[in-house]
């Protein structure tokens, strides 16, 4: 089965500060991984290099088997949701919808598919600028998959937003990975790992890839190696 993200000895720097220490692994179809770390780790970094947004320092990146140095026309099968709000925000909602799916070259019919599904109908004459943050992310992944991606990569979108958003953006996701989609998401809190395939911990420059059970029992010893740490400290 070839992969669809291939990542060999990838480094990155900020500056002089070393981000990305060499790191390597391989994603096959229909995985959802989850990519979790610190703040400043380099999750987002990572993601950006993915996505073909960021140039990085060395190594060899392919997605769906184009060298992302070297072609663009992985983009085509991408769907891609920042972490920060990337819609037009002098646009509303469906004008949103409208302009990036004539960018995808999706159809009348997918847009108003996506309206349904994301439960967007309602919000559909409001401008961006109007929404709260749960129904900005329900947005921002309706857009992602207009044109019907093979690889999803999506950074925290369910962090800090409303419990029926949350869930209906995790329902879109798994429902995503069951028709054979690839996924990697960034996420900041470890429960979240439970509904992946694999976690991509990043720390310190390096990666490591957990089960995901394994992942949470790393955090929780950790956990409890801080707290009797904090409690010698504070003896």
């Amino acid at each position: 089965m070839e992969p669809i993200i291939k990542v060999n000895r990838l480094v990155q720097k900020i500056g002089s500060r070393p981000l990305l220490q060499g790191i390597s692994f391989e994603v096959l179809p229909g995985e959802w991984w989850g990519v979790f770390g610190a703040r400043g780790a380099g999750k987002t970094s990572l993601l950006h290099i993915l996505a073909g947004i960021d140039s990085f320092t060395s190594g060899q990146v392919e997605i769906l088997g184009s060298n992302i140095r070297k072609s663009a026309q992985f983009k085509r099968k991408l769907g891609l949701v920042t972490e920060e709000n990337s819609m037009f925000i002098d646009l509303t909602v469906v004008e949103n919808l409208d302009f990036i799916a004539a960018l995808k070259e999706a159809t009348r019919d997918d847009v108003q598919e996506m309206a349904e599904r994301f439960e967007l109908r309602e919000f559909l004459p409001e401008p961006v600028t109007a929404l709260k943050s749960g129904v900005l992310q329900r947005l921002a992944l309706a857009c992602a998959v207009l044109n019907r991606p093979r690889l999803l990569l999506v950074d925290d979108v369910i962090n800090q937003i409303d419990f029926y958003s949350r869930q209906l953006l995790l329902r879109e996701l798994q429902q995503f990975q069951a028709a054979g989609g690839t996924c990697v998401c960034v996420f900041s809190a470890i429960d979240f790992s439970r509904y992946v395939t694999r976690v991509a911990w990043l720390a310190e420059g390096e990666l490591s890839v957990y089960e995901p059970a394994d992942a949470r029992a790393e955090w929780h010893r950790q956990e409890k190696l801080y707290r009797k740490q904090s409690e010698r400290d504070h003896v």
